[in-house]
């Protein structure tokens, strides 16, 4: 695989790197990223590459299950870094489907160091099991909330940091963001839209929807035949 790498790089090179050799030297004397981005350390998701960006586009930041912890220095040392020197104004939390890291935080896990990151998540897994609940879900159907009621909970300990709260008592900047990236589809949807935009979905229907639509052709357990046969049912009742 190390060959394959390097073997890539080269191509980088040739194909990318030298026909744009000029954004890259600019690059190279100083970054000024757009956006700060806080994902998942899944290998299937690249920020780059599914946002179509090229690099210097983002100030990155990835660990398992997109979690903002409040004793993390190394997040709090980005965050600063991104909003105070690089003035970034753009802060996107961006969870994913299929997350392993989230089916952990419902299965329960037993290793050490995974299990004290990921019961920083424990508010997300409460709130689903509720919905879960309520709902009456299936174990995909849970995952799919969990996963934006995660995204939710990791925006609310971003707020809650210092460095950002003292910022937001000053302004609406950095405007912060939650997205969920499809790994099945590679789309991503919009749960938290910070510019004050109406989110494309409301949380958290949209997940399950989609999951149940698939499966078996209903949403919430009700039926979505179409309504001229319902009618044509009345008709003959």
């Amino acid at each position: 695989m190390i060959d394959e790498l390097l073997a890539g790089n080269a191509a980088f090179v040739t194909k990318e790197f030298m026909p744009n050799e000029a954004y890259y030297h600019a690059l190279a004397a100083q970054q000024k990223p757009k956006v700060l981005w806080i994902g998942c350390s899944d290998s299937r998701v690249s920020e780059h590459q599914m946002t179509d960006s090229k690099p210097g586009t983002m100030f990155v930041h990835r660990n398992v299950a997109n979690i903002v912890a409040f004793n993390d220095v190394n997040i709090s040392a980005i965050l600063e870094y991104g909003v105070t020197h690089l003035k970034i104004e753009d802060i996107i939390v961006c969870g994913h489907t299929r997350c392993g890291g989230i089916a952990a935080i419902e299965d329960g896990v037993h290793e050490n160091y995974i299990a004290d990151w990921l019961c920083i998540a424990t508010g997300a897994k409460e709130a689903a099991d509720r919905i879960a609940r309520e709902q009456g879900l299936n174990r995909e159907q849970k995952l799919a909330v969990l996963t934006e009621e995660n995204v939710k909970l990791q925006i609310k300990h971003l707020k809650n940091l210092a460095l950002i709260k003292n910022l937001h008592a000053k302004g609406d900047l950095p405007r912060i963001h939650g997205w969920l990236y499809r790994v099945e589809s590679g789309t991503v949807d919009i749960l938290i839209d910070g510019r004050g935009n109406a989110p494309r979905a409301t949380l958290p229907t949209k997940a399950f929807k989609a999951v149940v639509g698939a499966q078996s052709g209903t949403v919430r357990g009700k039926s979505k035949r179409p309504a001229a046969a319902k009618k044509a049912k009345k008709k003959k009742s």
